[in-house]
């Protein structure tokens, strides 16, 4: 068998864990707490899967093949709340549908890239554009997050050579939920312009930001286009995931490079999932708004259960988005503590490991915790489960 670009990466992190689960039985007082990945595990809202029903029962069109750069109509709805959301301007034009947002990311690295390039990525990193990364032939140039778990720009700037042509952001994190500054963006967004290179933000969390008012300014630069390729993911927001459905916003003449990529990999994106999506941003605004306040309020859980967890010597370095990140305080390497706890507390989530460079220590003192998917009772019986482990 000969290996190509597929060996140069590691498996999928969210398949190796779920394999720790193999043979594993829990007791009846003591579920398996899934906190994972981060993906909604409820259904879209009634209205929503009606209309996909609807979708498929009555539009014939919805059967074949549609535009590569995604449906006019989500386009141009996307474009006016991008829009609005950041007090902007942004055309259909400059909006495209992928298929997920991880498309949306591979699409840019193949219009910003070839291979022996570089783009710079904080640490801890999304594994996903890692992974892609390393399948390009790319190399990642890790920028190491401070103690704040914030990049530093100064520090970028000192990484950044002939070779570089991207920095790729995640806001609010993952895997860290850390909601990046306005200030903090811009200055990436100028250091960026600055060399001629892209910069990449990533606001697959975005519906889920604890501020109000635009997260950053970017979009209000009247020339954002030659700098700034932006990634929206549908998914988290209206309960997506199995339709996959995100975006691009970028320059038309980046598009334009994107529609050979996307129509020689998937065509189009899936129409039905592109019919839900269009009608949950028109219709689905307030329930998101609840949504977000549901996600919030199971964030403030974290903070008020901490305690619990600070008393046996863990850290919380992270909280935003669907994410907790944790610095543990046991001997061993994460890499082995979080498929331990699988057995001694029924708890399955990913170790620091999964989001650094394999030659850097510090991922083997985290984890990582997507708790979108516990109410307020369930993350209270997750903090007394890690509490009740001492640490050796």
């Amino acid at each position: 068998m000969i290996l190509t670009r597929t060996a140069a990466t590691f498996p999928p992190p969210v398949m190796e864990a779920r394999r720790w689960l193999d043979g594993i039985t829990h007791p009846a007082d003591r579920p398996l707490m899934n906190v994972s990945q981060a993906a909604p595990v409820d259904p879209p809202p009634q209205g929503l899967r009606q209309a996909i029903a609807d979708a498929t029962l009555n539009d014939d069109a919805a059967h074949l093949y549609g535009p590569v750069l995604g449906m006019d109509d989500l386009r141009s709805e996307l474009a006016r709340q991008t829009s609005a959301h950041y007090t902007g301007e942004v055309t259909a034009t400059q909006t495209c549908i992928t298929s997920g947002c991880n498309q949306a990311f591979a699409a840019a690295i193949a219009t910003l890239c070839t291979e022996g390039d570089e783009v710079i990525l904080p640490t801890p990193w999304y594994f996903n554009h890692k992974m892609w990364l390393d399948m390009s032939g790319v190399t990642s140039i890790p920028l190491p997050a401070g103690g704040d778990m914030l990049p530093d720009p100064t520090q970028a700037a000192a990484l950044i050579t002939g070779k570089t042509r991207a920095i790729a952001l995640v806001t609010p994190n993952n895997p860290t939920g850390t909601e990046y500054p306005d200030g903090l963006v811009q200055a990436f967004f100028d250091l960026a312009r600055a060399h001629g290179i892209a910069l990449i933000v990533d606001e697959t969390y975005r519906d889920f930001d604890s501020r109000s008012g635009p997260p950053h300014r970017l979009f209000q630069d009247a020339n954002w286009q030659d700098t700034l390729i932006h990634l929206y993911s549908f998914s988290k927001a209206y309960r997506l995931t199995g339709h996959r459905v995100g975006a691009m916003i970028a320059s038309e003449e980046r598009l334009a490079e994107v529609e050979k990529f996307l129509d020689t990999v998937a065509i189009c994106p899936g129409q039905l999932g592109q019919h839900g999506a269009l009608w949950g941003m028109q219709n689905l605004q307030q329930w998101l708004a609840g949504e977000r306040d549901e996600i919030l309020t199971r964030r403030a859980a974290i903070t008020e259960n901490m305690p619990k967890l600070a008393a046996k010597g863990w850290r919380l370095l992270g909280l935003g988005g669907y994410f907790a990140y944790m610095h543990h305080p046991f001997s061993v390497s994460s890499a082995a503590l979080a498929p331990a706890l699988v057995k001694s507390a029924s708890v399955l989530c990913l170790p620091g490991t999964m989001f650094y460079p394999s030659d850097d220590p510090a991922g083997a003192t985290q984890l990582r915790i997507a708790f979108a998917n516990l109410d307020a009772a369930g993350i209270s019986d997750l903090f007394d489960r890690l509490a009740a482990i001492d640490p050796t």
